[in-house]
This record gives C-alpha cells, sequence and structure tokens, in this order.
C-alpha cells in the first residue's frame, strides 16, 4: 500500500480540518454543558456541510453523494472525531444500507437522505439483544400486504431528530443443522407512524448532546413495500453496513485520539514542576512517547484496512481488528492525558475530562471488544483447521 496522500486527499483533510475547528469545535463545551445542540446551530452545520461538499460523502455520485473512497472516507472521519460526535453527526453519514432501496424507496428515502432532507436512524439494537443480535425479539408478522409490528428498541442513536427508522424485526424461523434459527427482515419505517413511539432514552455520560432513545411498537402496521432489501434477508444487509462502519469508527477515533495527544503534549511542554518542565520527566516523557507510538500504529492499521475495503480484499476480521486497536489506543490516551494534566484533567474548564468520558463508549457500541476479539480469534483459527 502506498501510505503517502494524494494532493486531491491532501486538500480534502485541510478542508475537513478547517471546518471542525472554525464550525465545531467552538461549540463543544455549550453543548456538553446544555446535553443539548440547538436546532439552530444543527441546521447551521447541516447547511454548511452541504455548500462545503461534504454532507453524506459516505455515499456515490450515482445518487448524489461525493463518492470519496473508503481510504478518503476514514481520512474525513479522522478529521472529524477531533470535535463531539453531538456536533458532528450533523455533517451526515446516512446509512449506507439505504443502498440497497429500489422502486419508489429510492425517492422516498434514499435520495431525501443524500440531499439532506430526511435522517434515518439504524434500530437493531434491543434490551435483551445486544451483542447478541440474533437475540432480538420484536416480531413482525404477515397480515395480507401489510406486517404487523410488535417489540422495542434501545440505544438508537439520534433517532429523535430522525425523519424515518431502518428497523429490523424477526419475520420467521428455519430449521439449520437441527437448530432453530430466527429469519430477520429489515423495514424502512416513517416515525409519524400508527403505532411506533419513540422516547428519549437514559442520560449517558458519554457524549453529551448526542442522544440515544427507545422504539417501542404497537402494532404497528408497515406495507410490505417499505421491506428494504429482501425478507428473511435483513442480517445479510446489517452484517454488511457494521463491518464497513468498524473501519469508520477506528478512523473517528484515531482523530480524538490525536487532539489529546496534542494537548497533552503541549501542557507537558508548559507546565513547570520542580524547576522544570513536567515533560522532561521520564515519567511523563515515556507517556507521551507511547501515546504517539499507539495512535501511528492504530493509523496505519486503520488505513491498511479502509485500503482493503476499496479493493475489496478486506475481511470482517481485519475490520474488528481496526476497530479494537483504534478504540483501545483512545481510551489509554485519553487515559495517559488527564494523569499528564494532574488535577486539571478532571476539570470542566478543559476539555480533557470530556474526551476521557467520551473516549469509554467506543469500546462498547458498533460491537464491544470482546465482539471484536471473538470475529478475529475465529478468522484466526480457521486458518488452522
Amino acid at each position: 500500500m502506498e501510505f503517502s496522500l494524494t494532493h486531491e486527499q491532501e486538500m480534502l483533510v485541510s478542508s475537513v480540518r478547517s471546518f471542525v475547528e472554525k464550525e465545531l469545535q467552538p461549540h463543544e463545551f455549550a453543548v456538553d454543558r446544555a446535553d443539548e445542540v440547538p436546532p439552530a446551530l444543527a441546521a447551521s452545520i447541516r447547511k454548511k456541510s452541504i455548500e462545503l461538499g461534504l454532507y453524506a460523502f459516505n455515499m456515490p455520485e450515482s445518487v448524489g453523494g461525493a463518492g470519496l473512497d473508503y481510504l478518503s472516507q476514514a481520512l474525513v472521519e479522522r478529521e472529524l472525531g477531533r470535535t463531539s460526535w453531538a456536533l458532528h453527526v450533523f455533517v451526515a453519514r446516512p446509512s449506507k444500507i439505504l443502498m440497497a432501496c429500489k422502486g419508489e424507496q429510492i425517492e422516498r428515502y434514499l435520495k431525501p437522505s443524500v440531499r439532506g432532507d430526511r435522517v434515518d436512524c439504524f434500530a437493531l439494537t434491543e434490551p435483551g439483544a445486544g451483542s447478541d443480535a440474533m437475540g432480538i425479539r420484536t416480531r413482525a408478522v404477515r397480515d395480507g400486504d401489510h406486517y404487523v409490528i410488535n417489540g422495542s428498541k434501545h440505544f438508537i442513536s439520534h433517532a429523535e431528530t430522525a425523519d424515518f427508522v431502518i428497523l429490523f424485526a424477526v419475520t420467521g424461523e428455519e430449521e439449520r443443522r437441527g437448530r432453530t434459527r430466527k429469519l430477520v427482515t429489515c423495514f424502512l419505517i416513517d416515525k409519524d407512524t400508527p403505532g411506533m413511539t419513540v422516547r428519549r432514552g437514559p442520560h449517558c455520560t458519554s457524549l453529551r448532546g448526542y442522544h440515544q432513545s427507545e422504539i417501542f411498537l404497537t402494532d404497528c402496521r408497515v406495507h410490505v413495500s417499505q421491506i428494504l432489501g429482501e425478507e428473511h434477508h435483513g442480517f445479510d444487509l446489517a452484517s454488511e453496513w457494521l463491518t464497513a462502519g468498524r473501519v469508520m469508527v477506528a478512523a473517528n477515533n484515531i482523530g480524538r485520539a490525536q487532539r489529546a495527544f496534542e494537548m497533552a503534549a503541549e501542557w507537558a511542554a508548559t507546565r513547570q514542576q520542580f524547576g522544570k518542565r513536567i515533560g522532561d520527566f521520564q515519567g511523563t516523557s515515556f507517556k507521551l512517547a507511547d501515546m504517539a507510538t499507539e495512535i501511528r500504529a492504530a493509523e496505519l492499521v486503520t488505513f491498511y484496512t479502509a485500503d482493503k475495503l476499496d479493493k475489496g480484499t478486506m475481511t470482517d476480521g481485519d475490520a474488528a481488528l481496526a476497530k479494537l486497536l483504534a478504540t483501545e489506543t483512545l481510551g489509554r490516551v485519553t487515559d495517559h492525558a488527564v494523569q499528564i494534566y494532574g488535577g486539571m484533567g478532571l476539570m470542566d474548564e478543559l476539555p480533557i475530562e470530556r474526551f476521557w468520558r467520551d473516549a469509554r463508549i467506543e469500546r462498547i457500541w458498533e460491537g464491544t471488544s470482546e465482539i471484536q476479539r471473538h470475529i478475529l480469534s475465529k478468522e484466526i483459527m480457521r486458518q488452522y483447521s
């Protein structure tokens, strides 16, 4: 792999970093304090990202997106990672799973999402089915040309501001190798559909201002035309979306780790104790060396994985490795940053404590670190079967 960036990629990185520093970072403190992004600010970010050509950068040109390759997408995600999810979510990346839209779904859901006219949310997780996605219990029962859906979802990001839900429900069962296996179907459901209720979930320590919601479905009737993809093949779509998404989560984490590192290094270079810069003490300088090493390693692995994704050679294990390494690196880097800052690292006058809080969720969502290790270890063992 060629690790140098093209001129176009360098310009892209510069443009996105400038946008983040000017349009997003100045609002971090207020959003974190209020646990809310004012609607006017959200609209402004969305408008400016559309004008800059950043909106829907993950979608192909054929449907109106920026058409960036995966490596370039990872570069954008790294720069967006230098600010809060609560803010950079409005530089929207519509769910790539919407590329499975067909017929009238394209004009109703796909293209409006790319233009910024409609916003989606992805609803798979349930109270009894987190890491065990096959454990979902929300069920859709066929009734003529409709499905009647009952069940609930939770930990659904920005569902309160979404216009429609990409929702997964059990639609049948099959016997396979002596075991009963659930068949799952994906549905596109407008949020004003009777029988579906969305409410704010419990307040989270991480990512204040970026809310998660609960969705309740009671005899919610959905027409068969709103099936995304094929009936009973919802997990085929979900697996494809989740796997690629893990690479972008890794890239996002690298940007946040780099920002925390830069702030810690500057503090170490200016903070005086015992007549010396604290960065001159081995206890601090070695932390900085470890932080720089881990960030560089995670970045190279992530970009290498994104390149494999572009070439069609990435495996589930590759994506798991990138997500595992980057998220755990972020956790260690932010913890070291707090230690270098000392007591000030935990004061809300500085963003370090927020970086530390926000880092914790990254090892949980989009598949826990334990799930990533499980995927990777299974792939390793298959080579010796």
